[in-house]
């Protein structure tokens, strides 16, 4: 990377900085709200560190040139890690002012930056045994960043502050990000939001209605609809043992999952976009596959029939879409259940949703694949096989393409959940399966927050930082991640 280059990243990183800054100064009137007047020393703190690493990025390189996709690359690599890190500052300076311990475990910065990346990372995956018993405002915190993670922070970066000479085609395409519901990539954005604002006030209606507090219908809400799975309770979602919330958040986790091009032709031309829609049917189809599946090896284990279908639901939709929200004690399920949920957390959900994973488009393309590469094979040399994607009919040349981008990702995808599953196995204490390693850094790298009680504040530092790795590659689709190690291990 040469010295221009890095000059054009350090400028975009100063406009990504502030966009924590802005958080902090919107979360001020809940501490205020609540009369929690400790809190707001920490939370100007952070924006006036937020706002200040902007500037020191910023100024000194506001003339570099233009950004082309590579550096917007780099951009979403290192900026989710700074995000993350000035988003830990609440955590950890507000647990400086309460009482160290079990309820607030942030004392530990790597506590807190966990629970940061975790956030903004639509993780969900949690240092905090006792949630209930958090602040107000740090409740409010940890929903707000995963609302704003499940976007995007470079997409909501995009939304409010675009600066000159940054490229937002590239920083968009950079987070992982390809649909377009306008030609104009922040039009795009801006359409995504007002979308996503609306459905969570929808989802904290219907929450309320189904018999869950307002504070806590608002927070489950938010971490609903970004598929992100932060709970108010320990027991999370199982601690209302209600079918009907139960139900609601079904349907908010897997409006979550479907991606917001189709939400916004829905709402243009009604719900049955939703079925003609290749990525939404094989949602729907491995949740339902998925329920069948773990709700039958639930019942084989002596579980009632209606419990086993009741749980096996909530825990395969919410594995699919990427949520984390849960029902049931995972870790007393058999290790088939467990292997079940954690291949829906690497499936995921679709592209263009708040969800993580592989993708259901890729995982659709490389199963037609089989079948079309055994058709190639069996055809005439030289033969044009063309390859049926739902409605979509591809020639030869643009299916191998495709088909080679969604397995070079797979590919890179299982080879980290392998080395996090070999590294992680030497840092725990005994006493956690294999299936457990597995289902733990599959919920990490999937960005799901599922947990069979691996993740905790008593975990070794190491362990913590790891799976913060797995978090982050599998946010940023691994992709960025290798850009960012390239751009150093190859500089000239």
């Amino acid at each position: 990377m040469t010295f221009d280059d890095l000059r054009i990243v350090l400028r975009d990183l100063g406009w990504l900085a502030p966009v924590v800054g802005i958080m902090a100064l919107v979360s001020l009137p809940v501490a205020i709200v609540f009369g929690e007047w400790y809190a707001l020393g920490p939370f100007a703190l952070t924006a006036a560190v937020s706002f200040g690493v902007g500037l020191f990025l910023y100024l000194p390189f506001r003339r570099a040139g233009e950004a082309r996709l590579k550096h917007g690359l780099l951009v979403a690599a290192v900026g989710w890690l700074l995000v993350s890190a000035l988003g830990a500052l609440p955590f950890y300076l507000v647990a400086l002012r309460l009482v160290p311990g079990e309820v607030y475990p942030f004392a530990d910065f790597a506590a807190a930056f966990f629970e940061s990346v975790s956030g903004y990372t639509g993780t969900g995956l949690t240092m905090v045994t006792r949630p209930d018993l958090l602040p107000r405002v740090l409740q409010w915190w940890r929903s707000f960043t995963e609302w704003v993670g499940g976007m995007g922070v470079i997409v909501l970066m995009l939304t409010l502050i675009v600066g000159p000479g940054t490229s937002v085609v590239s920083l968009y395409f950079a987070e992982a990000r390809t649909e377009r519901i306008h030609p104009s990539v922040v039009s795009t954005v801006r359409t995504m939001w007002w979308i996503f604002t609306l459905y969570t006030l929808a989802a904290m209606v219907a929450l309320w209605g189904a018999g869950m507090p307002p504070w806590e219908a608002l927070n489950h809400a938010m971490t609903g609809i970004s598929t992100g799975g932060f709970a108010l309770w320990p027991e999370s979602i199982a601690h209302y043992d209600s079918p009907a919330i139960e139900a609601v958040a079904i349907v908010i986790m897997l409006a979550g999952a479907i991606s917001f091009a189709v939400h916004y032709r829905a709402m243009q031309r009604g719900a049955g976009i939703f079925l003609l829609d290749l990525q939404t049917r094989w949602l729907l189809l491995l949740a339902l596959l998925g329920t069948v599946l773990v709700a039958g090896e639930n019942l084989l284990r002596g579980l009632g029939p209606e419990s086993s279908l009741r749980q096996g639901a909530f825990q395969v939709v919410s594995a699919l879409t990427c949520t984390g929200f849960q029902t049931a004690p995972i870790r007393e399920w058999s290790d088939t259940a467990k292997l079940l949920l954690s291949t829906a957390m690497v499936i995921g959900g679709a592209a263009g949703s708040t969800a993580g994973g592989i993708k259901v488009m890729r995982f659709a393309l490389l199963v037609r694949g089989v079948s079309w590469r055994l058709k190639k094979i069996v055809s005439p040399g030289g033969a044009l096989v063309p390859m049926r994607l739902g409605r979509e009919l591809l020639p030869d040349p643009e299916a191998a393409k495709r088909l080679e981008e969604a397995s070079v990702l797979a590919f890179l995808w299982l080879g980290f959940l392998f080395l996090g599953v070999l590294v992680l196995s030497h840092l725990l204490p005994e006493g956690f399966s294999l299936a457990d390693v597995v289902f733990e850094v599959a919920s990490a790298q999937g960005n799901v927050g599922l947990s069979v009680g691996i993740t905790q504040p008593t975990m070794p530092t190491g362990a913590k930082l790891l799976l913060c790795f797995n978090m982050w590659i599998g946010r940023l689709e691994i992709i960025p991640v290798l850009m960012f190690v390239r751009s150093h291990a190859f500089r000239r």
